[in-house]
């Protein structure tokens, strides 16, 4: 039996648990932010999210180069991407009509980053908590660091979203 990766509802409902137990351990959050990449993490969150509070903000981020949820989101039709070139290798795939339909019910909006920013965001969050993450990991903190999202005074959590990098091609070095 095939499992779609993201544009699946109990894929959508068991990425949501990951925003479960962050507002289960920090249920004084205003604001959640995720990576969006075919939007199964994204949905969940916010359907989970949104559910536990409802007056909760919840932001989609994505690669400026793989902007295609940022742009479907404003027109209200998937907008594939024919060859998105980002460092963000796990944010390249397309949302689908289900998962847009999701973030557009739910999200407050999503904001891009460019790819220096989402080094910068990596490389930051190795010096400051000893965490590697992925460059698709590091594309909220990125947006927060460049502008895109400005999120200043609110309570905020991100979703971070793994470590898979090769330790031998880090970008900075």
């Amino acid at each position: 039996m095939l499992v779609h990766p993201y544009d699946n509802a109990a894929v959508i409902a068991g990425q949501g648990t990951a925003a479960l137990e962050l507002l289960e351990a920090h249920p004084e959050l205003e604001v959640v932010v995720t990576p969006v990449g075919g939007g199964g993490l994204m949905s969940g969150t916010a359907i989970a999210a949104h559910g536990v509070n409802p007056r909760i903000v919840v932001y989609g981020t994505e690669p400026a180069g793989a902007d295609d949820a940022s742009r479907g989101f404003a027109s209200g039709h998937v907008e594939p991407m024919n060859n998105p070139q980002t460092i963000a290798d796990g944010l390249r795939s397309t949302v689908s009509e289900r998962t847009l339909g999701a973030m557009r019910s739910h999200l407050a909006g999503i904001a891009t980053c460019s790819e220096g920013a989402i080094v910068a965001a990596m490389r930051m969050v190795w010096e400051r908590a000893k965490i590697v993450i992925e460059p698709s990991s590091a594309v909220p903190l990125a947006a927060m660091l460049e502008g895109t999202l400005d999120v200043r005074g609110k309570r905020v959590g991100v979703v971070i979203t793994g470590g898979n990098v090769d330790l031998d091609r880090l970008p900075w070095q």
